[in-house]
């Protein structure tokens, strides 16, 4: 069981670190009207909180490791 859960705790801060780095280096675009591209306004908050919360998976699935 402590193997399975620290295979996916890993897993999961893998995949949680890569969509924080994609959402906060490329912005969606909200509207395209042709050749006319409006970007919208995000708030890097809930990148940096996937970032943390990868990190923190992470960490606990290494912690898992030594035990």
């Amino acid at each position: 069981m402590k193997n399975t859960l620290k295979f996916v705790l890993l897993i999961l801060g893998a995949i949680l670190i890569g969509y924080g780095i994609y959402t906060l280096f490329f912005p969606h675009i909200s509207l395209e009207n042709g050749t006319e591209k409006v970007l919208a306004e995000s708030d890097s908050t809930q990148s940096f909180a996937m970032i943390c919360l990868g990190v923190l998976s992470l960490v606990c699935g290494i912690a898992f490791r030594k035990k």
